[in-house]
């Protein structure tokens, strides 16, 4: 099989079944190649033992010939109470790090980094940071970093009481296992309690009422930083509760609101190689190209030319389509680790209608033509003049944040006019309702807070501290509010004897206890640390 590749792209070939020999056609002296061995004993040039995408990859070689290995480093297999032992010891270091900034009054830590150190008090951050020279240890370290990715992802503050509730869950079951307790009932018990607790704090949780509310749940999660709980609640105000906050390093020592013109859609990158910021784990680009159609990308071909468009320039692109193939996606990645692209893709949400609309929408906004299929419009006849712009995107793993460029705010109140008269003339209440949801993206906008600091340091935890307060005050508005300060699981913990009653398997009880237990953890460790006091530095 000959193929030609271009100079300023790189074409990875995935190859999921038998081995197969391939030849390549290298045209005007390209500078990088990429061959992806997958499943397959041999290919050609003899890639030995490569499982899955990316496990064989050759570069920069000067012949297209020669033998290659790939061979697994050594490993070190642990068992019984040596294994516990050092699991246990890495929970503890990190959570020991992460739990001296609990609370409002919470300590700093020191985060020894090459060049200039960050003082840091968000859990997540910290956790992050943190490897440990031991492997058993540093896996036991790896398991609270995962709890305190997945507590940020889905509620995006609250990562310190997590690691501490896990940390004390993990400890007491561990204990029940060594006295004889079944593993798997324990997690049934466990898993039942959780979501009777999470049902009983719904019912008792309190709706976010309004502006003062919404800036005491930002000031608390900022440390009681009333400059911040002032700075969420105007923004909210400005944009209101379906609008956009985007956190911004500002030029100046000031901390400002700017709000524009943007739609969040529920959607995120497709694959985590699109990632850029990994401290965040989101894409971010500036001033990008967006390519918006409601059709299957298929075909890496198709999309050649506006790929070698796209790098030429040094823009981002943005690919917003119905879906995108294995094989597409696969050669978009390699050519993103490889820094040859700089692309992220996501899939446009909904379905029927609705999901046509909001395509359109998104052309509109960001001044792009809708490569719809049923106009007989296809990619292969596609120029860069007929991609869209951004100020700004944002990708995380379930959403993404386009800020429109300036010049198309006439164009998007024109949009919104003409919805709000279709509104206005159905007499539909799905109809009216889902064109509702269409006004408020397009109307809602961006907040943009341009964070200023007098040094580098501090500029990096007030960020922290502003996007912290962020993600609590949007969720206090979505799920409301409980009482905090870890009285709110002394509550629930109370819950605990009617669950037991429940359940007649004596482990799944252990299991109900296990969690009654360890949510009392977070309030007797913030009295121990209100009377002794800790802070830390970590290198």
């Amino acid at each position: 099989m000959a193929l030609s590749l271009s100079s300023s792209l790189v074409l990875s070939l995935f190859y999921p079944s038998s081995p197969q020999t391939l030849s390549f056609t290298v045209r005007s002296g390209m500078p990088n190649w990429v061959r992806v061995a997958s499943k397959s004993r041999s290919l050609g040039t003899n890639f030995t033992r490569g499982y899955g995408l990316g496990s064989c990859v050759a570069s920069k070689r000067r012949s297209l010939g020669g033998n290659f290995t790939v061979r697994a480093g050594p490993k070190r297999i642990s068992f019984g109470d040596e294994c516990k032992r050092g699991l246990l010891a890495g929970i503890d270091k990190l959570a020991d790090a992460v739990s001296i900034t609990l609370g409002p009054k919470g300590r700093n830590v020191v985060i020894d980094e090459p060049g200039v150190p960050k003082v840091i008090n968000d859990g997540v951050t910290i956790a992050r940071a943190i490897e440990l020279s031991d492997a058993v240890e540093n896996a036991g370290a790896m398991l609270l970093q995962e709890v305190a990715s997945k507590t940020n992802d889905s509620a995006g503050d609250g990562t310190t009481t997590a690691i501490i509730l896990a940390r004390e869950m993990i400890k007491l079951g561990l204990l029940a296992v060594a006295t004889g307790a079944n593993p798997v009932s324990l997690k049934k018990g466990i898993d039942k309690a959780v979501n009777e607790l999470i049902k009983i704090l719904r019912s008792k949780s309190v709706p976010v009422s309004g502006k003062e509310d919404i800036k005491a749940v930002a000031a608390i999660s900022a440390g009681n930083d009333q400059f911040i709980g002032d700075l969420i609640a105007e923004a909210v105000e400005k944009i209101g509760r379906d609008g956009v906050i985007s956190i911004e390093s500002s030029s100046s020592f000031d901390t400002l609101i700017e709000v524009q013109e943007g739609m969040k859609i529920d959607k995120g990158y497709i694959s985590p190689h699109f990632i850029t910021n990994q401290d965040k784990s989101i894409v971010e680009f500036q001033n990008a190209k967006v390519l918006v159609t409601d059709q299957k990308i298929t075909n890496i071909k198709s999309l050649v030319p506006l790929l070698e468009k796209t790098t030429q320039l040094s823009v981002p692109l943005l690919i917003i389509s119905e879906d995108i193939s294995s094989e597409v996606l696969a050669t978009l990645v390699l050519n993103k680790l490889r820094g040859v692209l700089n692309v992220a893709a996501i899939k446009c949400p909904g379905f029927g209608e609705g999901k046509k609309a909001l395509l359109q929408d998104i052309a509109l906004m960001t001044g792009a033509d809708f490569l719809a299929s049923d106009l007989g419009l296809t990619l292969e006849s596609v120029t860069s003049d007929q991609l869209g712009i951004a100020q700004k995107i944002t990708i995380t793993s379930n959403s993404t944040t386009i800020v429109a460029d300036p010049i198309m705010k006439e164009e998007i109140k024109a949009r919104i006019s003409q919805i709000k008269k279709d509104i206005s003339d159905t007499d539909s209440a799905y109809l009216s309702r889902k064109l509702s949801e269409r006004v408020a993206k397009l109307s809602s906008g961006v907040a943009v807070i341009k964070v200023g600091a007098p040094t580098e340091a501090e500029l990096e935890d007030r960020k922290l501290r502003i996007e912290d307060a962020k993600n609590a005050t949007f969720a206090a508005i979505d799920e409301g509010i409980a009482p905090g300060g870890g009285a709110t699981f002394v509550h629930l913990s109370k819950q605990i004897p009617q669950i037991k009653d429940l359940i007649d398997d004596p482990d799944e009880k252990i299991g109900v206890d296990i969690v009654g237990k360890g949510s009392m953890v977070r309030l007797s460790l913030r009295s121990s640390f209100l009377v002794n006091g800790l802070s830390g530095i970590m290198q």
